[in-house]
């Protein structure tokens, strides 16, 4: 059964308590407010610089407008926010115009962003520009320098804060991708004025115990001031002597500090710095099944042609009797073959010795002839060479007595004696006189 419904009668008068004060509501005071805000102020300028800028995916922007004295939430609607003419980041000092108004469910004061315009940049993003050029132009930037991570990290190091939501999304995206890998987490501290300094004392521990392969350097996402800290120069320098590859993960997609432009690589967000730098155990053990089934099958293709010539083998092994014929009329074949060929020589050397029986006479008869001729030529040479020919037409030959022929009257002397030999015997003769052609 229902219980039955129990009615309040009312003390006393509705909105005013036994003193007479009136009671607000809560509704009706935070209308009031707005009303009061309405009548006053509205419409209403401001300048300031935004902090905690964001685009939701109704097109809605909301951010934070600051100054060294304070700060104000602002909403833009999608509405006022297409008819921007530029892309609202954090730092960037702009001018709204808009109604200042309290949004009731939480009780906040609000101001409605009807138009906003640049009014020059903040002093926090001055700051970033002025390092980021600095940095750049030295070359710290320069992606020829940049390593790529390694594919199979052993250990993953950690830098950011044991109480930082991001430690948990990036321990929890490891554990799930790649449980195999060791992970070594440096504490530091990663907002306020403290951050950068420890920041950079465990970037230098971890390089100096160097047992990492690869360093992730995260942080959730926050305004400009709450990532400051890794806007920081020596960090920025440290990052980039790291002998170990440096992924950073700072704040969200569109959140960007010196040490993204600095590290080897930028993740959008930690979880995705994590999913950079160990690919999940799946892909490689997948690798491994495929491998295996590549290598079984190279054996299995292996044993399938040593067993066919195994069994060609045994098949001729087997049968000798095939191989013996075979043999045996490959032996009968050359015995033809040996016996064509000798009858064939046999009867070619009986073709020739025949045509030499009959060319040999007449070969001999003419070669006696040609030798008879060259003979006959021979002794008319020789005669005509006969020195007593030469005798027989009147010259005679002089030679001193000891037989040495005398060619030239230089070679003689008055009173010499010399033999002189003709045709038909020899004179001894003395010379008398001597006359020079």
């Amino acid at each position: 059964m229902c219980p039955e419904p129990i009615l309040l009668e009312p003390l006393q008068d509705a909105g005013r308590s036994a003193l007479g004060v009136r009671v607000w509501p809560v509704g009706s005071l935070l209308r009031a407010i707005a009303d009061s805000l309405e009548a006053r102020f509205n419409p209403v300028t401001v300048k300031g610089e935004i902090a905690g800028f964001s685009r939701a995916t109704s097109g809605h922007c909301y951010f934070n407008l600051k100054d060294e004295q304070g700060q104000v939430r602002c909403a833009m609607f999608r509405r006022a926010a297409s008819m921007l003419d530029f892309s609202p980041r954090d730092g960037m000092l702009v001018e709204v115009r808009g109604r200042l108004g309290v949004y009731e469910p939480r009780g906040e004061l609000q101001l409605v962003v009807e138009s906003l315009r640049e009014a020059g940049q903040g002093n926090w993003f001055e700051l970033f520009a002025r390092l980021k050029a600095k940095l750049e132009a030295e070359g710290l930037f320069d992606t020829a320098r940049k390593r790529s991570l390694p594919l199979l990290p052993r250990a993953v190091g950690i830098v950011t804060s044991l109480g930082a939501a991001a430690l948990h999304d990036v321990v929890s995206t490891l554990i799930r991708r790649a449980p195999h890998v060791s992970v070594v987490i440096y504490p530091a501290s990663v907002q306020g004025t403290q951050a950068a300094g420890e920041l950079l004392q465990a970037l230098n521990k971890a390089v100096k115990r160097a047992e990492v392969d690869v360093l992730l350097l995260v942080r959730g996402g926050g305004a400009m001031e709450d990532l400051w800290a890794f806007n920081d120069e020596p960090l920025a320098r440290a990052i980039v002597a790291s002998p170990i590859p440096v992924v950073a993960g700072v704040g969200h997609e569109t959140d960007f500090t010196i040490a993204d432009f600095c590290a080897d690589v930028r993740a959008p967000t930690p979880t995705a710095a994590a999913e950079l730098c160990a690919q999940p155990q799946g892909v490689w053990l997948r690798a491994l099944e495929l491998t295996l089934d590549r290598l079984q099958n190279a054996v299995d293709r292996q044993l399938q042609s040593s067993n066919q010539r195994l069994d060609w083998a045994a098949s001729k092994v087997a049968q000798p009797s095939h191989l013996v014929a075979r043999e045996k009329a490959g032996l009968v074949l050359q015995a033809q073959r040996l016996r064509h060929a000798a009858r064939f020589a046999l009867q070619r050397q009986s073709t020739q010795l025949s045509a030499f029986d009959k060319d040999l006479p007449k070969a001999m008869t003419a070669s006696a002839a040609s030798q008879r001729q060259r003979l006959e030529r021979a002794q008319t040479r020789l005669e005509l060479l006969d020195p007593h020919l030469v005798l027989q037409r009147g010259y005679a030959w002089l030679a001193d007595v000891e037989g040495r022929a005398l060619t030239s009257t230089k070679q003689l002397s008055v009173g010499q004696p010399v033999r002189a030999t003709l045709a038909d015997g020899e004179v001894n003769l003395t010379v008398s006189q001597r006359h020079l052609i």
